[in-house]
Order: structure tokens, then sequence, then C-alpha cells
């Protein structure tokens, strides 16, 4: 389980939303006569009633139920004991209401114990096959679930994730969750801020061949762990005026060989943020590795972190979009 060690501050883009002090949208669904059926994972998926009681897992898919203002609908969430400053969160509201169940990942006692009516997690974010915490070993015990689209399992290999671009998986789950609970205006109204401020960015970003090429380095020595095209960081980096070097990856997040990353001579390495190894003990890692000594990146000592929350699947990939977006500019600039 990845740490959230750093807080971002409200964005200009979802002062409308709650957090930010707005009036938002009610999540009552209670007097709904039918059904609601999704798509989730390429398959379609009915619920016979709105979920009052949610558990989720993880600080990404925590904050998607807070940013469309279901802190009402939570038991409770897992997630590490690290979650950094929450002070200038703008959904903080979310934190002080709902119940910290674990620091570990969810397990079925949590749930049961919490008496959860509706688990949201996602495949390596909760989810797994090895310690049975699964849709289907949830669906037995009566307890609906959904599972967060940038982990959808791709069939391509037993482990490999990811259906479709990063940040249709965030729109698609927000549309979801929106129709799900009855707040599909609140949801809209953050999918419309969110692709403003993206493409406020998109304008101001390179073009063409002065585009940076970007590594993600998550962690690992022997093999750096990485993004390929279907996690959050192939976007971000994309919109911010980048290029992911690892792009041709059919996966999310997967771990490569050193000499792939020396092959495509990246001119930034952005660092994820978390854990017990720090960014400023990755970078210098990264800057002493006598392999990369020649790689572009380590070179010029562009090394650039973001926090794990804002390299997974969140409401806060957009603000990670524009803080990426303004180095990149200075990046081209230099070169």
């Amino acid at each position: 389980m990845r740490k959230l060690l750093a807080a971002v501050l409200c964005l200009a883009t979802t002062a409308a939303v709650s957090g930010c002090g707005a009036d938002v949208e009610s999540s009552s669904r209670d007097d709904r006569s039918s059904a609601v059926t999704v798509t989730n994972c390429g398959r379609e998926v009915t619920y016979d009633k709105v979920p009052e009681r949610v558990v989720t897992n993880d600080v990404g898919i925590t904050e998607l139920m807070f940013a469309l203002g279901l802190e009402d609908r939570m038991a409770g969430f897992a997630m590490p004991d690290e979650k950094g400053d929450l002070s200038d969160v703008p959904w903080k509201d979310g934190y002080d209401k709902a119940k910290w169940l674990s620091k570990d990942p969810l397990t079925k006692e949590n749930v049961l114990d919490a008496k959860g009516d509706f688990v949201f997690a996602g495949w390596n974010y909760g989810f797994g096959d090895d310690n049975g915490f699964t849709p289907d070993a949830l669906k037995k015990i009566g307890i609906p679930s959904y599972v967060l689209t940038e982990s959808c399992r791709n069939g391509r290999t037993k482990t490999s994730r990811g259906i479709m671009s990063p940040l249709d998986a965030l729109y698609t789950d927000l549309t979801n969750l929106g129709k799900l609970f009855g707040v599909e205006k609140r949801a809209a109204t953050l999918i419309a801020g969110f692709k403003k401020q993206i493409a406020d960015v998109r304008a101001q970003a390179p073009a063409g061949t002065d585009r940076p090429k970007v590594f993600l380095y998550d962690s690992g020595q022997d093999q750096p762990f990485t993004s390929g095209r279907y996690a959050a960081p192939e976007e971000i980096i994309n919109k911010a005026g980048g290029t992911n070097v690892m792009h041709d990856l059919d996966d999310s997040w997967t771990a490569v060989g050193w000499e792939s990353v020396l092959d495509r001579d990246p001119d930034v390495i952005v660092i994820c943020n978390y854990g017990d190894v720090t960014a400023e003990q990755k970078k210098k890692f990264l800057l002493s590795y006598p392999p990369l000594k020649n790689v572009s990146a380590i070179k010029h000592k562009r090394v650039f972190a973001l926090d794990y929350v804002d390299l997974v699947e969140s409401p806060r990939n957009p603000s990670a979009i524009a803080r990426l977006g303004a180095y990149l500019r200075r990046v081209a600039e230099s070169q």
C-alpha cells in the first residue's frame, strides 16, 4: 500500500464544489423506484438500491467520493496512516466526517465490521486474487462493489490493467458514481471544470519536437516500477506537454528494465512521492546511479516530484497536470 505524503491547495476550478465552501447537490436517491445499471470494466452491472454505507480503499478512490460530496454515504475508508497535511485539501470535510477504518488494505472483515453495503476499490487498490478480496467474493456475501476503472484488467495477461485512457477512466467513474448516487449534476460540473483546467494547460504546452521526454519513476533499484499507457501518469505527462517514454507498454503500473530507460533517454524524470523512501532519497539514488549517468534527465538534474495521489486516478490529476506543465515549459525553454 502506497502512502500519501502531502496534499495540494484548493483548485480554482473546483471552487464551486464542496470542500471549498459551496452548496452541494443532495446525494439522496431514497425515492428512486428503479435500479441503476452502469458499465464497469466492460460489463454491465446493476445496482438495486442506493448504497448507504460505502467502504473505500486508498486515497484516490476515497477522494473521488469526497469530491462528489458523498461522505454522508460512507461507512469508512482504508488508507495508510501517513495521510499528510490535509488542511488545504478541497474536500477536507470528507476526512473529518468519514471514519478511518484501517491503515492496511481492505479485508472482508473491515467491511463487515463497518456494516458496509458497498465497496469501491480496484485491482491492486484493495482487490486482489492473492488475498481473496475480490468483487466475486463480496458478491457471495451479498455486498455489491464497483471497480476503479484505471485498474480494470484488460485480458492481455492475467494481471495487466487498463481499458481506456486515464482521464477517460476518471470521467467514467465520476459519471457512473454520479448516476448511482443521484449526483449527476455535480459529476458533470466536476468533469467540466477538470477539462477546462487541462485545456488551459495544453494551450501553453510545448509542441512537436520541443516536448520533453518523461520517465515516471515510482520505486525500485534493481528494476524500476513505472507507468504504461493506462495509468494516470500517461495523460498527466501528455497533457502537461511531455511524452511518456513508456507509452508503448500496454499496462498501467508495471516494472521494466533500466536498459529500456537508457535506450529512451528521457529529458525529465518524474518521481512518485510516497512510502518510507522519500522523494529526496529517490532523487539522490537516481542522480548517483552509475548506469544513468549519461541520461539527459540525470546530466541536467531534471527531476520533478509529484505525490502518489496526484499520480493515481483521483480528482487531483488536473492539478498535477498544471504543476508538471509549468515545469515542462521551463525545461522546453531551456533546451
